[in-house]
């Protein structure tokens, strides 16, 4: 009978697994291969062993690239995470009390749709609009005022290299933003209103029972939104590619790893480059992602 129930489990994860082996493990096998050679994309490959891994750390634009991901990898969770939890907070449990039951604040069904709409359109888009909104003259959406009240010249909010990778981070931050107030709703909601009527009772205020109730019943999710927007961080090649100038610039200020694997590729035609670059972002993500997990280990809250 057990082997029956073991041949019926098999029957159906083997489909599955194939589509997984061939889709997801074959083309990252290949990868590392192709790491290993000076391939071109069209003559037969040649092997060069670890050459293509040695030149990365000779290379400036790749550790420009390296540099800027981590910079994104440290801002971009931190300031989507505090951000979108603020907003949460205040959508679900940051109004007055109803009969009892902490209630949000006015209009917080409204401002949920308008805080998740830029979920809705394509990063491409997103990239499009801002280049409108940041043009680094008077008719720009931001210089334009600037210009008009303060008398401020235009800011080079794309075309200036210290500006530059801020507003990239500033964009992104924008466009995530409303999924995380979206699910962190959802996990305030499972939040039983009796811990709240609990703390309220005890005279905590909503700071305290920010820091105190909300937070420790919500690290679970604040926990897997941390190691999703690092992924992000590591990616952020669309954005980049349609937004800046230069698809990285100015000279190389916006660049990431995702669009130096492009232009070794594509534009250069030095595919087993690129295919190294490409297994260093991999372990990078994949480290990142195994040690945010096991450094925000804990034991879980029953509630």
């Amino acid at each position: 009978m057990r082997h029956g129930k073991y041949r019926f489990v098999a029957s159906f994860l083997a489909v599955p697994l194939v589509l997984y082996v061939f889709y997801v493990l074959w083309p990252y096998a290949q990868a590392f291969n192709i790491a290993l050679t000076n391939w071109n994309g069209f003559a037969p490959p040649v092997y060069v062993g670890f050459a293509n891994f040695q030149r990365m750390f000779h290379d400036q634009l790749f550790i420009k690239a390296v540099e800027h991901n981590l910079f994104l990898l440290l801002a971009l969770p931190l300031i989507t995470v505090t951000i979108a939890l603020f907003l949460s907070f205040m959508l679900n449990v940051g109004g007055r009390s109803r009969s009892g039951v902490r209630t949000g604040v006015w209009g917080s069904k409204f401002y949920r749709l308008v805080f998740f709409f830029p979920q809705v359109l394509a990063v491409a888009i997103i990239g499009v609009l801002f280049q409108q909104i940041l043009r680094p003259d008077t008719s720009g959406a931001f210089n334009g005022p600037l210009h008009a009240l303060l008398g401020i010249g235009p800011v080079g909010f794309l075309t200036n290299p210290t500006v530059a990778m801020w507003t990239v981070l500033g964009v992104l931050v924008w466009q995530a933003v409303g999924f995380y107030v979206v699910l962190f709703s959802a996990g305030m909601v499972s939040i039983p209103q009796d811990i709240y009527e609990a703390a309220e009772l005890d005279g905590a205020s909503r700071v305290s029972m920010f820091f105190r109730v909300t937070l420790p019943l919500l690290f679970d999710t604040i926990q897997v939104a941390w190691v999703y927007l690092g992924i992000a961080a590591f990616d952020a090649f669309a954005l980049v590619q349609v937004l800046t100038v230069e698809q990285g610039g100015p000279d190389g200020a916006t660049t990431v790893l995702a669009n130096e694997i492009y232009r070794s590729n594509f534009v250069y035609s030095r595919a087993g480059y690129a295919s190294a670059m490409g297994v260093a972002l991999f372990f990078l993500t994949l480290a990142f992602a195994a040690l945010t997990i096991r450094i925000t280990r804990r034991e879980r809250i029953e509630f």
